[in-house]
């Protein structure tokens, strides 16, 4: 493999495995709000390139990405709110 190839290869990061990935490996309870506004609050279960399963209420939801606005970290309730 030449160099340019593995720079190409490196510089192709994608954020988002490495955000999900810290996210199911802490199993900590994630926000996943959709473009309908509806929030859902649970733990990433898995996820590929077009979806996410998070657990809630002991269900597993399957979520198409391209219907999700915003992923965040929900805060436990020890944390501080500002």
């Amino acid at each position: 493999m030449n160099r340019e190839s593995e720079r190409s290869k490196s510089s192709n990061v994608n954020v988002q495995d490495g955000f999900f990935y810290a996210m199911r490996r802490d199993a900590r309870p994630i926000h996943v709000y959709l473009l309908t506004g509806k929030r859902i609050t649970g733990i990433l279960r898995r996820f590929d390139r077009y979806v996410l399963v998070v657990e809630s209420h002991g269900l597993e939801h399957l979520i198409f990405k391209h219907a999700i606005a915003n992923v965040c970290a929900a805060r436990s309730e020890g944390e501080a709110l500002g």
